[in-house]
């Protein structure tokens, strides 16, 4: 019966019930850089890139030549539609990763396993229409970032809830 309370209090001075104090920062250590706010979808970033003449404004006829642009990358031999593989080619090299979206799925709408320019310029045509809020015609930067909520909280990373469960305050 002594042996359990020597293994209660062995085990309850393990490591992993230890508390951590985060080491103070140095004196003349700037504070840490705040959480990103703005972000961009892929996508964005693909438009984006589509101002030819440096702008840094994306035209309808520069986003219309730069999808083509980038069509015709993905489909070297012009047979004018593409598989989901060659797809998944074209998005890791035009958005940064095989996954991003738009995903070959949606943009095959007839569903015959091939996406053509017109499936996908008519995909791209809808990202237009949601970038362009002020429905202009043209996409500055600041209508293709997005403002993404604070997720984090003073003291930690995450969404956790603070004192009393209550959600951490919005900025």
């Amino acid at each position: 019966m002594r042996l359990l309370p020597i293994l209660a209090a062995l085990f309850l001075a393990s490591p992993a019930f230890a508390q951590t104090v985060p080491a103070a920062a140095p004196a003349g250590t700037p504070p840490p850089q705040p959480a990103a706010n703005l972000i961009a979808e892929p996508v964005a970033l693909m438009i984006a890139a589509f101002d030819s003449d440096g702008d840094a404004r994306v035209t309808r006829a520069e986003f219309d030549a730069g999808l083509r642009h980038a069509f015709a990358d993905a489909d070297p031999q012009h047979t004018g539609s593409v598989g989901y593989l060659r797809f998944s080619d074209w998005a890791e090299r035009w958005l940064g990763n095989r996954n991003a979206l738009p995903s070959p799925f949606e943009v095959d709408t007839d569903g015959d396993n091939r996406i053509t320019f017109v499936e996908l310029a008519a995909r791209f045509d809808l990202f237009f229409t949601r970038f362009d809020t002020n429905k202009d015609g043209v996409l500055l930067r600041s209508e293709l970032v997005t403002l993404r909520p604070q997720l984090y909280r003073p003291g930690g990373r995450g969404r956790g809830r603070g004192k009393e469960g209550a959600p951490p305050p919005q900025q």
